[in-house]
């Protein structure tokens, strides 16, 4: 069974109109959503900015999406899951085109910071919407189709993104404004919104109260962290190898093959999330030990594809976990929370990257497998009794 033919039909059950709809929307997005991947390397190569100022800028970016993750769960919960997606769509539109039209680190720092606010408001709406759409046992895979999805988008995603990024990496941030904006056209015309009664949504338990959500918080943040480091790093590092910056579309388009092939390993992940999370930090370090030394882009893509199998184990699973906590009520509040993981990584991690960097491409590698090998130690004694 293809991707594809996994968003339409199940053994049991087919996948609900509403979920589907979203997830199209979302793979309509994912086609330009490459660009953030390009803002470092294009403040080096297009405006001339050192690492340091690059890694700054994206680190504004980060800091901004953390406030935009909870204003969105906020927004979820108090006026609904579809106005919110397609009021931060817009958004992240108008951002990337101011982006897009900068002409110096300036404006593109105005850009990155309206990006970030703007950036993670439609995702507590969307990941509230999946889990409110099927069944609890289902929502791993729920989610992890939501992932192939955007996957499947991801293969033509680094096909635009080696081509765009060969002519003006400024066009991708275009690209990508485009594909918010018809995202929000397909969210508005075809998905149906899950919102409960206003009475509900205000009923509750504070996420910030729940122990059980900290500590999910806590390593989800790790998590994204080393994702972020490679993120920032994979452009960086094949330039230093002296590749074509560009070629890291077709890097990119290893990554979504493998994470739609690797969906299956999803099956039955709601009895064992945990085992899939240490598994998938695991094959991250082992990934990122490859990519430490690579120099060859066939060897390159073997590193890329390794660590994005471990991401296929890492973004379901817990996430899953996570709106299991909570109430219909509270649900898009608990995402929010633990979605603020990727704001602090995001923060922290594109600064410690270039950091990194300064001392040799190996150095930011191995920090990032270090950090996985020590989560997947400590997820061993977590528990969510």
């Amino acid at each position: 069974m293809t991707a594809i033919q996994s968003l339409t039909s199940h053994r049991r059950t087919r996948w609900p109109r509403s979920l589907i709809a979203l997830v199209i929307a979302r793979a309509v997005n994912r086609l330009g959503s490459f660009a953030m991947t390009f803002l470092a390397v294009t403040l080096v190569e297009v405006h001339g900015a050192s690492l340091a100022t690059a890694g700054a800028v994206v680190t504004v970016f980060g800091a901004a999406t953390i406030p935009s993750r909870l204003l969105g769960g906020w927004m979820a919960d108090t006026i609904g899951r579809r106005p919110t997606i397609v009021a931060g769509l817009i958004a992240c539109a108008a951002a990337q085109l101011v982006i897009a039209a900068s002409s110096g680190v300036i404006g593109a720092l105005v850009g990155a910071t309206l990006l970030g606010l703007a950036y993670e408001i439609y995702e507590p709406a969307s990941q509230a919407l999946i889990a409110e759409s099927v069944e609890v046992e289902r929502r791993p895979q729920a989610y992890g189709l939501y992932g192939a999805a955007m996957a499947v988008a991801g293969v033509a995603a680094g096909a635009l993104a080696a081509t765009l990024g060969g002519v003006d990496l400024r066009l991708l941030f275009v690209a990508d404004a485009v594909t918010c904006l018809c995202a929000a056209g397909l969210v508005l015309a075809l998905v149906r919104d899950t919102s409960t009664q206003r009475s509900e949504r205000r009923s509750g338990t504070s996420p910030w109260r729940d122990r059980r959500l900290l500590t999910m918080l806590a390593l989800g943040t790790g998590f994204a962290t080393a994702w972020i480091l490679s993120t920032i790093s994979l452009p960086l590092t094949v330039s230093a190898r002296g590749h074509d910056t560009a070629d890291t579309g077709w890097l990119l388009l290893v990554a979504a093959l493998v994470t739609i092939a690797g969906q299956r390993l999803l099956k039955g992940a709601a009895a064992r999330p945990f085992t899939l999370i240490r598994a998938g930090l695991v094959l991250m370090a082992v990934g990122f030990a490859v990519i430490a030394y690579a120099a060859p882009l066939p060897l390159l893509a073997v590193g890329t594809a390794i660590v994005a199998l471990g991401e296929v184990l890492l973004l379901g699973p817990p996430i899953a976990l996570v709106a299991g906590l909570a109430t219909s009520g509270s649900r898009a509040g608990y995402l929010a929370t633990y979605g603020t993981c990727w704001g602090i990584a995001q923060t922290i991690g594109p600064l410690a990257a270039t950091l990194l960097m300064g001392h040799g491409v190996p150095t930011v590698w191995f920090a990032g497998a270090a950090l996985c090998l020590a989560l997947a130690a400590v997820s061993t004694r977590v528990s969510m009794r």
